[in-house]
């Protein structure tokens, strides 16, 4: 007997069929890197840190309970009963020893009897302010130095990274040191009407900022300037650069629509844990007395201050160097979650 086969029939539903030509919205680089930087709980927190500190720093006239300025010498070195009991050394004047207790002083007084707490919320101001102009340097400086010398190459190539050579011969802290010491001679006493006497005001007018901004701006961008170089000379073979030339594009157009954007995340990620090297030079230049100027508060100065007297009151060096751990920890956490967010390699991984 002869078999007879049956057709086959495509039993796939409709809806099946019809979902494969449904458009599916892919996610770009940066999107997935936030939804991965999102997971990363560390750098989130760092996240968190930096701009409560952010906050503060702009509020910090509204935040403070006291003028940071303001000295009441019959309560130099007062401190609340709470601080006095966390440290064993110290004893209050009502148990036979030599702290005054002091509830005007939610952190306690310094020397001058003026508010720790107020002065670190102000400090904040400083440390914030370097973190922000050295990247900014860096990337306006360094990254058009080394777009320049990656892509052109050559004669100009050399001549960049020779000039990078000369400046990186100094070591940076001794550097910035040198400078700091240049400016604060050569802008004491200028000639008045002259360009050293506006620069010495601007100066005076930051609270000393100024020249500490100009002498980390100086010494922040080589590194940057190298990495950038280095990036350029690894992508600018790439296929899609040189389907660009091939098409027609011109220099500039392929650097700022194609080199760029490709290199943007490696840069990004080294700004970011660099960023705690500027904040420590800051307040090793304040440390040293080369920081900003008296009575303007910087967490550097307000450490160098205590660790005066860090054996009858360890708080006024301990609360500034608090302050100061959580932001560098803060960059440092951040700057990681960024280099893991950002890695082309990590994407689509969980």
């Amino acid at each position: 007997m002869a078999v007879v086969e049956q057709p086959q029939t495509n039993t796939t539903p409709r809806a099946e069929v019809a979902s494969l030509n449904q458009y599916v919205k892919g996610e770009s680089l940066w999107q997935d890197a936030w939804k991965r930087l999102r997971r990363n709980k560390p750098a989130i927190l760092g996240l968190a840190v930096i701009l409560a500190w952010i906050i503060i720093a702009i509020m910090a006239s509204s935040l403070a309970p006291k003028p940071f300025d303001i000295q009441v010498l019959a309560d130099n070195n007062a401190a609340p009963r709470w601080v006095i009991d966390l440290f064993p050394q110290m004893i209050a004047k009502d148990d036979g020893g030599y702290v005054t207790v002091s509830t005007n002083y939610p952190l306690g007084a310094d020397n001058l009897g003026r508010d720790l707490l107020s002065r670190v919320i102000y400090g904040a101001r400083v440390s914030l302010a370097v973190a922000f102009i050295g990247p900014m340097t860096a990337l306006i400086v360094g990254l058009g130095v080394g777009l320049l010398a990656g892509y052109v190459g050559g004669r100009v190539d050399n001549a960049l990274m020779r000039i990078v050579d000369l400046m990186y011969a100094f070591p940076t802290l001794l550097f910035v040191i040198l400078l700091m010491t240049f400016f604060r001679t050569s802008f004491s006493n200028p000639p008045p009407g002259s360009l050293a006497a506006a620069l010495g005001s601007l100066d005076a007018g930051s609270g000393g900022m100024l020249f500490i901004f100009i002498g980390i701006g100086l010494t922040s961008w080589m590194g940057m300037a190298r990495l950038a170089r280095g990036q350029v000379l690894s992508v600018r073979e790439k296929e899609y650069i040189e389907a660009a030339r091939a098409l027609g594009g011109k220099n500039r157009r392929i650097v700022w629509s194609h080199v760029l954007p490709n290199i943007l995340g490696p840069i990004i990620v080294s700004e970011t844990l660099t960023i705690p090297s500027y904040i420590s030079t800051e307040a090793f230049l304040s440390f040293i007395g080369l920081g900003v100027n008296p009575p303007t508060p910087s967490w550097g100065m307000m450490i160098a201050e205590g660790s005066r007297s860090i054996g009858s009151y360890p708080h006024q060096a301990l609360f500034p160097a608090l302050a100061l751990f959580s932001v560098m920890f803060a960059f440092n956490f951040l700057g990681d979650g960024l280099r893991d967010a950002l890695d082309p390699r990590m994407r689509g991984v969980d």
